[in-house]
């Protein structure tokens, strides 16, 4: 597929003052971004860019900033809803915060997490449930965790219903109980050949991409090189096939982030100070002046 998006070598310019522009996202130019566009990427050679998104204005701006997918993560319960970990998050969550997200989104391709419980029991519960995230949520492709055979025959069962499918391994946070906390992954010869073997499985299964998620750069690197389908890391390292992080974090609202989030922008900070501005003119009957109310 050509790549009319790719853009044009031109002359670097010189001088103190010259700052380099932002490249064009890769698909930005599409109209909407399907599965097939990014199993090409990889052919291509692109990078895929994802981030979260858990309601329609967020959904909105990374839609407007170049994301080729978003994620609507079970992560929704500990970033939104205050929770320790994922596992409290529900159906009915995951729903409502997925038609929030396609109703800001126009391009991205939205991803939608099955949550704890929704899909290890039973293969043909988790094809309900999958089904229920698109008709229901509007979710164009669902994603699980993926840690043992039966949740390799829940992705092919998921995608012989027409729904694409993104696998999860590495450091999967529904089982942190069993993996004793959000510790590295993969770290050592044997545990490093059981998930070069488990990224096989999910490409068998037939998932169009998987997250590597707290894995050893080198082997994250190993798995990406070793897949036709695309990889994207999170606390994986630059060898993977893209990156994803959570919105909040990128953003600054994270005031201790993990160590593999870069923070492009501190809003905690610009959010704290407008907050106790309003309030500083609100108590000295600065605000609302005459500009800011109804003759």
């Amino acid at each position: 597929m050509s790549d009319p998006s790719a853009p044009e070598t031109q002359p670097v310019p010189s001088g103190p003052s010259y700052e380099p522009k932002v490249p064009p996202a890769p698909a930005a130019t599409l109209k909407k971004v399907r599965v097939r566009h990014i199993r090409e990427m990889k052919q291509l050679g692109r990078p895929v860019v994802m981030a979260t998104a858990y309601d329609a204005p967020m959904a909105a701006l990374a839609d407007e900033g170049g994301m080729d997918m978003l994620l609507v993560g079970d992560s929704v319960g500990m970033v939104v809803h205050g929770m320790d970990t994922t596992l409290p998050v529900t159906m009915e969550m995951m729903i409502l915060h997925t038609q929030a997200v396609v109703r800001g989104s126009k391009r991205c391709l939205i991803v939608t997490d099955l949550p704890f419980m929704s899909y290890q029991v039973d293969p043909l519960e988790a094809v309900r449930n999958a089904g229920r995230l698109v008709k229901e949520g509007g979710a164009e492709a669902v994603k699980l965790e993926s840690h043992n055979a039966l949740t390799l025959e829940t992705i092919a069962r998921i995608r012989e219903a027409g729904i694409p499918v993104m696998g999860h391994i590495g450091l999967v946070p529904q089982s942190i109980h069993m993996l004793g906390g959000y510790r590295v992954q993969g770290r050592g010869d044997e545990e490093g050949e059981r998930l070069i073997m488990l990224a096989e499985g999910v490409e068998k299964a037939g998932a169009f991409s998987v997250v590597l998620e707290g894995i050893p750069a080198p082997l994250a690197k190993r798995i990406t090189d070793h897949l036709h389908i695309p990889t994207v890391g999170i606390g994986a390292g630059a060898g993977c096939d893209g990156q994803v992080l959570v919105s909040h974090d990128l953003l600054g609202y994270t005031t201790h982030p993990p160590k593999f989030v870069k923070q492009y922008v501190d809003l905690h900070a610009a959010s704290v100070r407008a907050f106790r501005k309003y309030g500083r003119d609100v108590r000295e009957r600065l605000f609302p002046d005459a500009e800011h109310q109804y003759d």
